[in-house]
């Protein structure tokens, strides 16, 4: 049976121990139990996440295709074909929301291209919800990414950044590898001005959430220890 309208659905997902039921809307649930095809960044954990939120799911009875970071552009348009034969799709990403900073942007770009319906759907997104805890400017604000690994690159995008939420008020928005958080605060505490703002929110939605501003100079001599948990950063000067 084809579905009415074939849909692409974004799914947000939770992030890290997040129950589902705390953190997604019902209607959202609903609509998973009613798809038979879904685009994943990691089969494994789509699995996982749909056994939690629909456990009368059958789960072989599902197609996946795994969209990452290493999928082959040429590949992406091709994913598409169910709902050329008239059927919805599902893209689940491996925490928050898909197409935000996630490779499932390609095939939202590519079902637009080809005119088919887009729904994103209500779900968490820790670059929002950490600009809505950090005090920060939420009427213009800018998403970096991740800052390059080279230490005088990344040393040169803060300063830059820093200059930019100065000279435009811009809340400035990165992320970066979890592994690498504490060396970042550390680097971030000793080149911003000591009355700039640093807001590290880690955790989101999850057990160990935690959103703090200060200003630079304070996070100098703060003791703190982030390693290995996911975690956004805000600069606002």
């Amino acid at each position: 049976m084809t579905d009415a309208t074939p849909t692409l659905y974004l799914f947000p997902v939770p992030m890290g121990d997040s129950p589902v039921e705390a953190v997604l809307p019902t209607r959202n649930i609903a609509l998973l139990s009613t798809l038979k095809y879904f685009v994943v960044e990691n089969v494994r954990s789509a699995r996982r996440f749909l056994r939690a939120a629909c456990p009368e799911i059958v789960i072989d009875d599902l197609e996946f295709t795994e969209l990452s970071e290493h999928t082959p552009s040429s590949e992406v348009e091709a994913m598409l074909e169910p709902m050329r034969q008239g059927f919805s799709i599902g893209v689940v990403s491996e925490a928050g929301c898909p197409a935000v900073a996630d490779p499932g942007s390609d095939l939202v770009a590519a079902a637009q291209r080809r005119g088919y319906r887009v729904e994103p759907l209500v779900g968490p997104s820790s670059i929002i919800l950490a600009l809505m805890g950090s005090g920060f400017n939420g009427q213009n604000f800018a998403f970096r990414g991740y800052l390059p690994i080279e230490q005088k690159q990344r040393t040169g995008a803060i300063r830059r950044m820093e200059q930019e939420s100065g000279r435009n008020h811009q809340t400035q928005i990165f992320i970066e590898t979890p592994y690498r958080n504490n060396r970042l605060i550390a680097e971030l505490a000793s080149t911003l001005a000591p009355d700039t703002l640093l807001c590290v929110a880690s955790d989101i939605t999850c057990s160990r959430q935690s959103i703090v501003t200060l200003p630079a100079a304070k996070w100098r001599t703060r003791t703190y220890d982030y390693a290995k948990i996911p975690t956004i950063y805000l600069i606002y000067r």
